[in-house]
């Protein structure tokens, strides 16, 4: 379930950070391990949020309201 406040900038701001944490040589295994799942999730309630937006847009469109923003 994604958090009402979530939002999709900060997530992939997040997710910047995983990618340097990640590349760093010094990394443990278990906190990549640990730094992999966090963003696997993260990328889960993105894929979530914009699936959610997609079928919002359908419905309006659907309902005669015009594609223009």
């Amino acid at each position: 379930m994604i958090d009402k406040d979530f939002k999709l900038e900060e997530a992939f701001e997040k997710l910047d950070t995983i990618i340097e944490e990640l590349e760093k040589p010094d990394t443990s295994l278990e906190n990549s391990f640990a730094l992999y799942q966090e963003g696997m999730k993260l990328l889960k309630a993105c894929n979530d949020s914009i699936d959610k937006v997609e079928k919002e847009l359908i419905i309006l469109s659907e309902s005669g309201e015009t594609d223009e923003l």
